[in-house]
């Protein structure tokens, strides 16, 4: 079980700053606050070991509202990546199908179950076995590229949604307002300071 964050902006809700926003920016963002779409990219045993993996790689906590595997799944099935890959990679989608498969694979031959089956310090494991790789192939794939495919798109579905915005005291996009106090540590007017809780 993932422990408990600290949290360093009590009170603050960037969903609540949807005023500051015009109507197609609040649009979509608050689109991010109900239910995820159906999953079309993702098998349901990719899914499953896409969400374990992310649930690793994000130290979530079970009750996060930020449906990541989602929201990844939406842009592998609309072809919305990063708009370029590694050399050694197949497109993002492919690798990402690859890279699951290989995680279930590991589990299976070191624990005789899924991964997506494991407890946490097990996952883990095999996730620490793949990172320590170096430039030996795992399935066919680089290692160090695809834990840098794993945390781009875990990262990106995470903090682009507002429950994430909330964590590092984000209030949204500036816009139509824009920013007005540019420079090290020049706080916008809706910005909240950081409490710490480090």
């Amino acid at each position: 079980m993932a422990a408990t964050r600290p949290n360093r902006f009590p009170g603050f809700d960037a969903a609540s700053q949807w005023r500051h926003w015009d109507a197609a920016t609040a649009g979509a963002v608050m689109k991010r606050l109900g239910p995820p779409p159906p999953f079309r990219y993702f098998t349901p045993d990719e899914q499953s070991t896409a969400v374990a993996l992310c649930d690793r790689l994000l130290d979530l906590e079970p009750d996060c509202p930020v449906n990541v595997v989602a929201m990844i799944d939406s842009r592998l099935a609309e072809a919305e990546t990063d708009g370029w890959r590694y050399e050694d990679m197949p497109e993002d989608g492919r690798a990402w199908s690859v890279s699951l498969a290989g995680l279930k694979s590991d589990a299976v031959d070191r624990f005789q179950i899924p991964f997506a089956e494991l407890d946490p310090p097990s996952q883990n494991s095999i996730i620490g076995a793949v990172r320590k790789l170096g430039s030996e192939a795992w399935h066919g794939l680089p290692p160090d590229h695809v834990w840098s495919l794993w945390t781009r798109y875990a990262c990106t579905a995470f903090y682009g949604h507002p429950f994430g915005w909330n964590e590092i005291g984000f209030p949204g996009p500036a816009y139509p307002s824009g920013y007005k106090n540019l420079g090290l540590d020049a706080r916008e007017p809706r910005e909240k300071a950081d409490e710490g809780g480090a």
